[in-house]
């Protein structure tokens, strides 16, 4: 039997066999879902997880450690009506950091603004959404405040859709 588990984990990257071997983010939200062991737990957004996987497997150990926070916000995070919202708002961050860069690295790291602004209307599917997260996750591990604006990002991709504070209190009221 196995003596590790959710609470005693590490983050590593890349895929793993079993938490005996490491596991990366995606992998600790499909334990702490109690799905199969996976990187594409079925409970999660597939655009958070995308981010989050090659995010993951860009960071140096010492900021994939930061993930395990957001780890068990991205349980129950799947909604497929939001989807498309969410690939949008990855583009936009990704467009933003895009050009905070100078021109030479922009130029250098290839990846236009045009290609980027087309994967907002790209189809939804894994093979488009992991390129999305990959290229976001290297312009936010490259940007000056990189650490805490990914964690941002999984924030504000998980609230999307979320009834803010003052809707809350008027369900609250209904009941």
């Amino acid at each position: 039997m196995s003596s590790v588990s959710y609470q005693n984990v590490r983050l590593a990257r890349g895929r793993h066999e079993s938490p005996d071997h490491g596991a990366c983010v995606m992998e600790l939200v499909s334990m702490l879902a109690r799905e199969p062991f996976s990187d594409r737990p079925k409970t999660a957004c597939p655009v958070i997880g995308a981010f989050l996987r090659s995010y993951n497997d860009i960071s140096p150990p010492s900021r994939r450690q930061d993930l395990l926070a957001c780890a068990s916000q991205v349980v129950g995070s799947r909604r497929p009506e939001l989807e498309r919202s969410r690939v949008r708002h990855c583009v936009r961050v990704a467009l933003a950091l895009h050009a905070r860069r100078s021109r030479w690295r922009r130029i250098a790291e290839g990846g236009s603004r045009a290609s980027l602004r087309r994967m907002a209307d790209a189809p939804i599917d894994s093979l488009s959404l992991d390129e999305l997260g990959y290229r976001l996750a290297r312009l936010i591990r490259h940007a000056p405040d990189g650490r805490r604006r990914a964690l941002e990002l999984v924030d504000e991709l998980i609230t999307m859709g979320q009834p803010t504070a003052p809707e809350r209190r008027a369900i609250a009221v209904a009941r």
